[in-house]
């Protein structure tokens, strides 16, 4: 069942269900069957008594839609996958929960008056979801980076307009959050994105070259869905979540620097020009930056580990390798250029990840691919979301057609 442009608009309208009664903060998960959002569910049935959930949504894990449903009684819930929705529907079947499907209803849970969001879609296509939450002024827990990579300067534009909040969840940028004073940005010097480095850390080219989607996905220190594990891999990861926090933070490029962490302890660092650097720290588990956001601006407690320095023991760094780990160079590249260059780059990793987990390219072609689109497809001024949608497009038409030539070859 589509959702009409009127519902959207409805929805979008509606003032927000804190506005009308005063108690428990009410939730809507945008993908609420990843690991995000799983990990957003877990925090949130901690706390009974001051949350509840609003909407859900998943692309097309139905089932596990219906269980989440089923056991958090929410009001909407919408699978984006259109031809899945008589499968909801006969799942949510006398539970009084109002279902529905397509690209649209998933744009309506986002626009629905909840008071909180978890922007938890993968990729490009939580763009226009997370849009709606901000256009009715919305509190967002943002962990969907390609949102600020495709649309950075409008979504921020849009964020003051609408007077909506926007509160980093990735751990690199949750971390810069609780330790930027945005007050004195003159009086910092940079910021320094860590990375983990992934499974391919000590591994050679040649090694790279010939690893399987199974050893890509085998992130050493977080748990992750398999696109971002395999991003985190090959450090795009780190180059989307570089232009992420240039649009967050409103950092120059080169006032962003990104630092190899094994141990994934320290989350990120803000360095002051009076020499002080400032650091948030904890252990991998996304459920701290996810309680950070949800909470906000109080803090409340995260089921996770708590650090034991003497068990850590040490804390390494070292710089990320330019040969092994060209998409850092890449991604700084598309930044530079501006315009749809970064929403360029998104699509063409996105459909060249897609291919290596199906089998058909290499590992080390992922970069490749990428930087052959981003010199292809010719990159425009940003004016409007519709911009972002028709390169988004563009691009991966031209990607498929690299990937049809390397397999060909």
């Amino acid at each position: 069942m589509a959702v009409t442009e009127a519902r959207v608009q409805a929805a979008a309208k509606a003032p927000s269900v804190r506005a009308q009664a005063e108690g428990p903060r009410w939730v809507t998960i945008l993908g609420s069957t990843g690991s995000v959002g799983s990990n957003t569910i877990d925090v949130v049935e901690r706390y009974p008594d001051d949350y509840r959930v609003d909407a859900l949504t998943a692309h097309s894990n139905v089932d596990k839609l219906i269980e989440q449903a089923l056991r958090l009684k929410p009001r909407f819930v919408a699978i984006g996958d259109e031809a899945l929705y008589g499968r909801l529907k006969d799942g949510l079947a006398g539970s009084g929960i109002a279902v529905a499907g397509g690209r649209a209803a998933v744009i309506e849970a986002a626009a629905r008056p909840s008071d909180w969001v978890m922007s938890a879609i993968v990729g490009a296509a939580g763009l226009e979801p997370t849009l709606a939450a901000v256009r009715r002024g919305a509190m967002i827990g943002l962990a969907n980076k390609e949102t600020l990579v495709c649309a950075g300067a409008l979504m921020m534009r849009e964020l003051t307009e609408h007077g909506a909040v926007m509160l980093p969840v990735d751990s690199e940028h949750s971390a810069i959050f609780q330790v930027f004073d945005f007050d004195k940005l003159d009086a910092i010097e940079k910021i320094i994105l860590t990375a983990s480095g992934g499974p391919f850390r000590t591994k050679s080219i040649a090694e790279m070259t010939a690893a399987t989607p199974a050893q890509a996905v085998a992130h050493p220190n977080w748990s992750m869905g398999a696109k971002i594990s395999v991003d985190s891999a090959s450090m795009m990861n780190k180059g989307l979540e570089l232009i992420e926090a240039h649009h967050l933070f409103r950092m120059p490029e080169e006032q962003i620097e990104i630092l190899v962490h094994p141990q994934s302890v320290i989350h990120s660092m803000v360095a002051y020009q009076d020499g002080s650097v400032l650091a948030q720290l904890g252990t991998p588990d996304m459920r701290t930056p996810i309680a950070y956001a949800l909470g906000w601006p109080k803090r409340i407690a995260a089921p996770s580990a708590r650090l034991d320095f003497a068990k850590v023991a040490q804390l390494t760094f070292e710089a990320p390798d330019p040969v092994r780990f060209p998409a850092l160079r890449i991604a700084r590249e598309a930044l530079k250029a501006g315009g749809t260059a970064p929403a360029i780059l998104n699509a063409a990793n996105e459909v060249a990840v897609a291919h290596f987990l199906g089998g058909r390219i290499g590992f080390m072609d992922i970069p490749a691919l990428a930087a052959a689109v981003l010199e292809a497809v010719p990159s425009v001024e940003l004016t409007s979301i519709e911009d972002v949608i028709q390169t988004d497009a563009e691009a991966r038409r031209a990607a498929e057609g690299k990937v049809a030539t390397l397999r060909h070859n």
